[in-house]
């Protein structure tokens, strides 16, 4: 009997296990089907983004961190957007949208010719540098989120931390892409796989912002200060390389003497190609302020101003995917960088002349397509003509100094499009007037530069990516 017992007590525990066997393979397969949406999304981001040997360089590494960086930007911006912009009448949205970039957007003009030399002073701490960035947005985000609900003047001073740490982190990334170049891989490539996905991050970003801007104006922010402390620790984490500074030398805008490489002593074409986009940066930020008020005090046809904003908006952003996708497909046809800079400041301005004679909602939607397709084209061949004329000693540095350039041209057609009377024609004819200017004083030069490099065919040697 008491071997019976013995035995069925030893037999029990297998017949538990059986009979919870069924069970426990249930419960892990739907563990699996429910977990499996997550791990396979993830597992293909990563596969994306590490595809081409970008993984083993770490380059990898960089396109993640640049897409938590815009995701979390579209955050805050979101939140900005509704307390600066939407939550008041037009007249008073224009004072605080004056008072948002005079508190701003003027300091910043003067803080960014800093950035570069400070950033230049401090090459051994890339990683630290973009993990600071991080970090300061996640503490101004939290910061502003209780100015955000009462719509205060500490707002603004945070909102100017968070551009600064923004363009901060801009520059540093820049320079440190030629660090993480793969074999065999154009700068052109690299950077346009990192802007496509900090775009695509922004697009699914936006909406799951507004999302939360329902629940309440401080929940974007929330959401802004835990991609900032994920996108610190990113940004801690990547390969030591970031932080070498074997061989460079510090770049300059302007010459001063033969000791200091400047961006005029290495080529003409960096030059002209740097006025072109800086034209075109300038016709963003102008967009930017002055269609978001012309709309709102006229929106399209049969829209409200809500749409008619997001219209523009995603017309705009994909023109800019599009472009940027588009940078990659040109680099077996032999399209120098030169001339593609100077053909899309042409089309651009032709279609800002046009958007001007022909003013309407149709030919608005046009121009924001076309300015954002031609403006990610030609920030790729200007990265280009960097990569070919700029000499290794000084070209991380001569990336820093150029996107802080260009930077500060965005600010100044911001602050042209703020100060501009609502009138849609002179709008149009004033962002035509700024092109226009930038073709005088880049296109001709470019061409020349081009037909100075001849090519098979009297194509140019040098290809976008």
């Amino acid at each position: 009997m008491g071997h019976y017992d013995g035995v069925a007590a030893a037999r029990s525990p297998a017949r538990s296990e059986d009979h919870a066997g069924p069970l426990r393979r249930a419960g892990r397969k739907v563990g699996r089907a429910l977990h499996l949406p997550f791990t396979g999304t993830a597992k293909g981001i990563r596969k994306a983004t590490h595809a081409h040997g970008a993984g083993e360089s770490g380059l990898g590494k960089l396109i993640e961190l640049h897409a938590v960086n815009g995701a979390g930007d579209v955050m805050i911006t979101v939140a900005l957007a509704s307390t600066v912009f939407f939550s008041v009448p037009t007249d008073e949205a224009r004072g605080r949208v004056a008072l948002y970039l005079a508190v701003t957007m003027a300091p910043f003009t003067l803080l960014a010719p800093v950035i570069g030399p400070l950033l230049d002073r401090i090459p051994h701490g890339r990683r630290a540098a973009m993990a600071g960035a991080m970090l300061t947005r996640a503490v101004l985000a939290i910061m502003m989120s209780g100015a955000v609900v009462t719509g205060g003047v500490e707002l603004y001073p945070a909102a100017l931390g968070v551009l600064v740490a923004s363009k901060a982190y801009g520059v540093v990334r820049s320079a440190v892409v030629p660090r993480l170049l793969p074999p065999n891989f154009s700068l052109v490539k690299a950077n346009s796989r990192v802007t496509l996905a900090g775009l695509l991050a922004t697009g699914i970003a936006a909406p799951i912002g507004a999302g939360l801007q329902v629940l309440g104006p401080r929940y974007p922010l929330y959401g802004a200060c835990v991609l900032f402390l994920l996108g610190t620790f990113w940004a801690l984490r990547m390969p030591p390389k970031v932080d070498s500074a074997k061989g460079e030398r510090r770049a300059h805008l302007l010459t001063h003497g033969e000791k200091k490489p400047s961006l005029r002593t290495v080529g003409p074409s960096v030059l002209h190609g740097l006025q072109a986009n800086a034209a075109q940066r300038m016709l963003s930020g102008f967009l930017i302020f002055f269609l978001a008020f012309l709309l709102r005090e006229h929106p399209l046809s049969g829209q409200s101003a809500a749409v008619s904003l997001g219209i523009v908006g995603v017309a705009a952003g994909v023109g800019n995917a599009c472009g940027t996708a588009m940078g990659s497909l040109l680099r077996d046809r032999g399209h120098g960088p030169e001339v593609i800079i100077a053909t899309m400041i042409s089309v651009v301005c032709a279609t800002a002349i046009c958007t001007a004679i022909f003013f309407g909602g149709l030919m608005v939607a046009v121009l924001g397509a076309v300015a954002g397709l031609t403006q990610a084209l030609s920030k790729l061949s200007l990265d280009a003509l960097i990569q070919r004329d700029v000499p290794e000693v000084v070209r991380t540095s001569a990336f820093a100094r150029s996107e802080t350039a260009l930077q500060m041209a965005w600010v100044v057609g911001g602050g042209i499009g703020i100060a501009l009377p609502l009138n849609g024609t002179l709008g149009m004819a004033v962002a035509a007037g700024i092109l226009a200017t930038g073709a005088l004083l880049a296109v001709r030069g470019l061409l020349a530069e081009a037909r100075r490099r001849p090519g098979p065919k009297g194509r140019s040697k040098t290809r976008v990516a």
